[in-house]
């Protein structure tokens, strides 16, 4: 594992195939072609921590963006040590529909599944 201090370049989270397409096609809805995908880490829900998974045309100050096929996936520099090794993923089934976010790094979560420590 990298010292995210000293590797400012790039981040550990990836994008299965699914997910990247479902993104590819969100944008090609909007007609825009200069949105990110961003992935951040915010305090609160139920224990401590939140997912935030959105488009955005902002840079910012310490952001770090890497590419899948197009997709470009953005996270602050705050979010990083938190999202090391995450996998944001798509589901299209009968049971759900929309964006996973696996994530090694979450000690516990509670069940809705959208917060974690």
């Amino acid at each position: 594992m990298t010292d995210t201090a000293t590797d400012t370049s790039t981040h550990g989270v990836s994008v299965t195939d699914a997910a990247a397409a479902k993104v590819k096609s969100l944008l090609a809805q909007e007609g825009r072609d200069d949105l990110r995908l961003r992935l951040a880490v915010q305090p609160g829900g139920c224990s401590g921590l939140i997912y935030q998974l959105y488009f955005d045309e902002r840079t910012l100050d310490g952001d770090v963006e890497k590419d899948y096929s197009g997709v470009k996936v953005v996270v602050d520099k705050m979010s990083v040590p938190y999202l090391d090794g995450a996998t944001i993923d798509f589901s299209d089934t009968i049971e759900k529909q929309g964006f996973t976010i696996d994530n090694p790094a979450a000690s516990s979560s509670c069940a809705c599944g959208d917060s974690f420590s």
